[in-house]
C-alpha cells in the first residue's frame, strides 16, 4: 500500500510539472499564431515519465553511450543492501522483539526495546537512501541515458 501511494504521488508531482511547463506556452502560442500550438510529443512525456527528475523539459542532456558494468554496479550495490538489512533485522530487531513478546508487558521493557531498536532503524534508513535514491535510480538514469546527475555538487 504505501508503494502504491509513492508512485501514485510521484506520477501526481510529474503530471503537474509537465502541465506547469506546458501550458504557458501553449497559451502565449496560442494568442501569438493562432493556427501553431507546440504541443510536446507523446516520446517526450513517456521520457520524462521514467527520468528520475521532477521538472519537466523537452529535452534533458544525454550520454552518447549506456555504461551496462555502471548498471549491474547499482543493482548489485542494491541486492547488497538488502542482504545487509536483512541481516541486520535478523541479528538485532528479531531477537529483541521475540524476547519482549515472551514477557509480560511493562513500560520499562517497552523502553528498551525502542532504545534497543534505534541503531538498527538508522542503519535501515541510511540503506534505503542508499540503495533506492542512489544505486536504483542512478541505474536507471544510466540506463536511459540521463546525463544531468550532478544532484551532490
Amino acid at each position: 500500500a504505501a508503494l502504491l501511494l509513492a508512485l501514485q504521488v510521484r506520477l501526481v508531482m510529474k503530471a503537474h510539472s509537465f502541465i506547469r511547463e506546458n501550458i504557458p506556452r501553449v497559451l502565449s502560442s496560442v494568442k501569438d499564431k493562432p493556427g501553431t500550438v507546440h504541443i510536446p510529443r507523446i516520446s517526450q512525456y513517456l521520457y520524462f515519465l521514467f527520468a528520475p527528475t521532477l521538472i519537466y523539459r523537452d529535452n534533458y542532456p544525454r550520454n552518447p553511450t549506456i555504461r551496462w558494468g555502471y548498471v549491474a554496479t547499482k543493482f548489485a550495490q542494491v541486492l547488497g543492501s538488502l542482504f545487509y538489512a536483512y541481516y541486520i533485522f535478523v541479528r538485532l530487531c528479531i531477537p529483541q522483539f521475540r524476547n519482549s513478546s515472551q514477557e509480560t508487558f511493562n513500560l520499562r521493557g517497552l523502553v528498551l526495546c525502542i532504545f534497543n531498536s534505534i541503531l538498527p532503524g538508522v542503519l535501515i534508513l541510511f540503506l534505503v537512501f542508499f540503495a533506492f535514491l542512489h544505486c536504483w535510480l542512478n541505474a536507471f538514469a544510466e540506463m536511459l541515458r540521463f546525463a544531468d546527475r550532478m544532484f551532490y555538487k
